[in-house]
């Protein structure tokens, strides 16, 4: 009973906020958090738009002036209006830009933000089934295609809008006839893209699918090239991306081509539309029904939406290849999160560093647990090794320990305090990690360190980078601790990496330190030595995962798992004393040192 009420105890999984889960709700949640922004935007570009409209009128008026009597002032006066509407019209489009791009690209970087925040409390199994390269990419993608969004509303569609709606008023004033054909043209038309669009979608959703892959595909390639050189895989590589920048291609085709034909029917349309327009304002003028100022600014402003209304047309269908990128990255992105806190969970208050695992048992996914019904506790400051053949287990403790996933049945303890119902941030400020593949960011050496405790002196990293024996190294360095390490530090060797990584566990100021294979790549000197000086940590309570079995003949205790179960628990002495499972790792151990001293 106890073990399924912590089972029932466990968070649900959390799904995505409400703005993430659509283009729509996704879009509004950014235009509304800075609505005066865009309401400020919107004035500017409904203005310069009406001045656009009312130089086409105020032409007309200089045309019909022309016409009359040469020393009535009249075409003085249109001429002096004409030239200060286009000059309030540019003033207004500059201002109106500037503003556009403070505001498009601050909300660009909020969204990258926000994304990136639900990103990371996704599970270690999310990044594991998801390349890095593509998530970059549909991340950084978004930020650029609500860009282009704004750009294509604000610069492409309310302006024709604007033109469109004056031309109604003007057709009006000439012929109420022609202001009535002029709508159910441009509605009709308008309307029929949309829908035609629509259509599209999935076409346009598919190839955004296609280019995160590819992309995400090229950069795990190029993130391996080693890998590449060394297994002479260039040709492999290159056959393989080119299949699939082929279907990219494909399917970008088909989207390219789809937009095409809505381009070909519109104009098609609007040659009618405009053909129409200008034979029926010539025929008006024949009869003396409409002024020449009048025909002139029918021709002006059919042009006018003939052109606006094209560029409407085409933006309404790129918005749709624009919602469909937005919308694929949604639907990765905002996967629910399996690892998540309580509402309200209280910080981790751990100064001992006090671990108990309680009857706890877990599994990947629908494979059999992992590990099963452990029970075990550790005092505070105990030095407690964790060893076993491959696959028994070790690195999942570990990995649960730290709540990278969350128990099926049982409960992990820390001073107390379930780690279920804690806060996974505090938690982990109490814990100092190396991972068995150690990775380093693109950095210097002393940025990678102090990495577990921005604020550290100099004097400090230089301690622990003693004590994790990598100073040596590193003062070889070209640049000493201001080198940069490369990308996921590969200018470093497997041993130096671990070095550095062992140097920021020292550095952080956890009670509890975890080492998962974190020695593995030093040679056995270096890793006795660095055992040595994680023994002297009084009052910090260690945890290892270790292949050699020597290297923890000074710790406290060691946990000997198989099968995904605790079966030996004991010091290094006591275990050999047993002629167990231990003691024939051991033996194997010492064989096969014997042997290579002989070789």
């Amino acid at each position: 009973m106890p073990l399924q009420r912590a089972y029932n105890r466990r968070p649900s999984p959390r799904t995505a906020p409400p703005f993430l889960k659509g283009p729509g709700r996704f879009l509004a949640h950014y235009v509304y958090r800075r609505r005066l922004s865009f309401i400020c935007l919107a004035i500017m570009v409904v203005a310069a738009s009406s001045c656009a409209v009312a130089v086409q009128y105020v032409m007309k008026l200089l045309v019909d002036a022309m016409a009359g009597p040469r020393d009535s002032g009249l075409a003085e006066t249109a001429l002096m209006v004409f030239i200060i509407f286009i000059a309030v019209e540019s003033i207004l489009w500059r201002l109106s830009g500037w503003f556009g791009c403070r505001t498009t690209l601050a909300i660009g970087v909020d969204m990258r933000l926000d994304l990136f925040e639900f990103l990371s409390g996704q599970p270690m199994r999310y990044f594991s089934d998801n390349p890095a390269g593509a998530l970059g990419q549909r991340i950084t993608s978004t930020a650029g295609n609500f860009g282009a969004l704004a750009n294509t509303i604000v610069w492409r569609i309310v302006p024709p809008s604007v033109d469109f709606l004056g031309a109604m008023v003007v057709f009006s004033i000439v012929d109420w006839r022609m202001a009535i054909a002029l709508a159910a043209s441009v509605l009709v038309i308008t309307l029929g893209l949309i829908i035609f669009g629509e259509h599209g979608r999935r076409h346009h959703r598919e190839y955004a699918a296609h280019a995160s892959d590819a992309c995400g595909d090229l950069v795990d390639i190029i993130t391996n090239m080693w890998c590449v050189k060394a297994f002479s895989a260039q040709r492999n590589e290159q056959r393989r991306l080119a299949r699939i920048f082929r279907r990219e291609e494909a399917a970008q085709r088909t989207s390219w081509m789809y937009t095409e034909k809505a381009r070909l029917i519109h104009d098609i349309a609007l040659w009618l539309m405009a053909g129409g327009m200008l034979t029926w304002a010539v025929q008006l003028w024949r009869t003396d029904s409409i002024s020449p100022g009048d025909v002139v600014v029918v021709s002006a402003l059919t042009f006018r939406i003939l052109h606006g209304s094209r560029d409407m047309a085409l933006s309404l269908v790129e918005m749709v290849q624009q919602f469909g990128f937005i919308e694929d990255t949604l639907h990765v992105i905002g996967q629910p999160q399996t690892v998540v806190d309580l509402p309200g969970a209280p910080a981790l208050e751990a100064q001992k560093g006090a671990i108990v695992f309680r009857g706890v048992s877990f599994g990947y996914e629908d494979t059999r647990d992992a590990v099963h019904n452990i029970d075990f506790s550790i005092e505070p400051g105990q030095k407690v090794g964790i060893v076993g053949p491959s696959g028994a287990g070790k690195s999942t403790l570990v990995h649960l320990l730290q709540r990278l996933y969350d128990v099926h049945t049982g409960e992990i303890l820390i001073d107390g305090q379930n780690i279920a119902r804690i806060r996974q941030d505090s938690l982990r400020e109490k814990l100092a990690v190396v991972p068995q593949e150690l990775v380093l960011f693109h950095r210097s050496v002393m940025e990678n360190i102090r990495i577990a405790r921005p604020g550290a002196r100099d004097d400090e990293v230089f301690a622990v980078a003693r004590a994790a024996q990598c100073d040596l190294f590193i003062s070889r360095l070209a640049n000493g601790y201001h080198t940069l390490v490369g990308e996921r530090g590969v200018k470093l060797s497997g041993g130096q990496r671990q070095r550095i990584g062992i140097a920021r566990a020292f550095l952080k100021t956890s009670p509890i330190i975890v080492l998962d294979e974190a020695t593995s790549a030093l040679d056995t000197e270096s890793e006795l030595k660095i055992q040595n000086a994680i023994v002297e940590f009084r009052d910090r309570t260690v945890i290892a995962v270790a292949h050699r079995l020597s290297t923890l003949n000074n710790f406290d205790r060691i946990l000997v798992m198989e099968h995904g179960s605790i079966v030996e628990d004991g010091t290094a002495a006591e275990l050999r004393a047993r002629a167990g499972l231990f003691e024939r790792m051991w033996r194997l151990q010492a064989n096969g040192l014997a042997l290579d001293r002989a070789a």
